[in-house]
């Protein structure tokens, strides 16, 4: 294992890869995994804190972002990185590891935006629209949950789209929209009234009229990501921005599976940041005269804490290597979402608890990824909903209302 000097001399160096999973990965995905490091460890880190607290997007690094050239990461064509969902799932646990809000951006970007256009666009709208969001000069935003309609988007939305000849006037509202606020492009899921399902649009923020965003204020997690409220006032969509191959929710369901999965990777990222400052802070602060990683109440919760990330590590693993081989299906996605979102909220609770009073400051990096994890525990599906998921899968019985 990694050391590092300190004052008390030569000490393990804080890693949250206790079982070496990234060994899972060759050798050139682990140069892109240590590029992806070494930009969110030089370029993200030292920042992020100060937006954080200023609840703003860091807009200064995305030029940095965009030299890793990992854009479409995951997807094959259209200018796009390519790569496993296996290497995607990694990058995204490297991004949640420094900042889980630089990683929910990134994540609704290149997995809900590109992944709609990838999943249900025609080819002409892949070719004019994913080149530009690969390379990262066009941004992405994904429209589903609303104000009144969160869990229950499958049973019915209030986002109305009703045709009229070649235009689409869509009606309603969106709510928790990340990165809306200053993006190019937001896809707009609605609920067409001539045969009641579920479409998806490519509405352009800038430029298409009655399309409003406000900012959501006051939030207590994910404050980088800069969540918007929109409203759509006979809002005009032509049909050449109507995504051509999604007739239904379940075409809206393929990316939440895809995706799903990457919030259960950012998670277990998440996890590893608590768990790294958590113990470089035990093996410096001195209590009774002696650094508190030498107390064995302390040493119970970094190795709970490193249980907990291990066992996500695990299952995110395996999981993504079901994705590459074709086999993943919904209740395989929800498991993981519901099962590492819980693991973190422990092991971040876990870690604040090991910094006693300084695990409320942000100074000390913990709260952060403290607040950060109730945001992905209910986001993309809460843990009630995924396991209901699961439940009907092993049990052959549909428990939802």
């Amino acid at each position: 294992m990694a050391t590092l000097t300190q004052a008390a001399g030569t000490l393990p160096k804080p890693d949250g890869d206790f079982y070496q999973v990234v060994e899972c990965l060759n050798d050139a995905e682990r140069d892109t995994l240590k590029q992806v490091r070494a930009f969110m460890e030089a370029a993200v880190a030292p920042v992020i804190t100060k937006y954080w607290a200023e609840d703003s997007f860091p807009f200064e690094v995305l030029p940095g972002l965009r030299d890793l050239k990992i854009g479409g990461l995951g997807y094959s064509g259209y200018g796009c990185r390519g790569g496993s969902t296996l290497l995607t799932g990694f990058v995204m646990m490297e991004m949640a590891r420094v900042d889980a809000s630089f990683a929910t951006f990134f994540g609704v970007h290149n997995g809900l935006a590109i992944g709609s256009i990838y999943l249900g666009g025609s080819e002409e709208q892949r070719k004019k629209w994913i080149p530009p969001m690969a390379r990262l000069e066009k941004i992405g935003a994904f429209g589903l949950t609303e104000p009144l309609v969160g869990s229950g988007t499958g049973g019915g939305l209030t986002t109305t789209a009703k045709r009229e000849g070649d235009i689409w006037v869509l009606n309603g509202q969106k709510k928790w929209i990340g990165n809306s606020t200053w993006c190019d492009l937001t896809v707009i899921w609605a609920r067409d009234l001539a045969d009641n399902q579920v479409k998806g649009f490519i509405i352009e923020n800038k430029t298409t009229p009655g399309f409003k965003v406000e900012k959501i204020q006051n939030k207590i997690a994910l404050r980088i990501v800069q969540n918007g409220l929109i409203t759509l006032d006979n809002c005009h969509v032509s049909e050449e921005n109507r995504l051509q191959a999604d007739t239904s929710f379940g075409d809206t369901a393929k990316v939440l599976r895809m995706t799903r999965a990457g919030v259960a990777w950012m998670s277990t990222g998440c996890g590893m940041g608590a768990y790294e400052h958590a113990l470089a802070y035990a093996q410096t602060r001195e209590q009774f005269g002696k650094p508190i990683a030498k107390f064995q109440l302390v040493q119970d919760l970094l190795a709970k804490m490193l249980g907990n990330i291990t066992a996500s590590q695990c299952m995110v693993l395996r999981l993504s290597q079901m994705q590459d081989e074709g086999k993943l299906k919904d209740y395989h996605a929800s498991l993981a979402k519901a099962f590492c979102t819980v693991r973190l909220r422990e092991t971040v609770a876990w870690a604040r608890e090991v910094l006693g009073g300084n695990g409320i400051l942000l100074d000390y990096q913990v709260a952060r990824f403290f607040a950060d994890s109730e945001a992905l525990y209910s986001y993309e599906g809460t843990r009630e909903m995924n396991t209901l998921i699961v439940g009907k899968a092993i049990t052959g019985f549909s428990a939802f209302v």
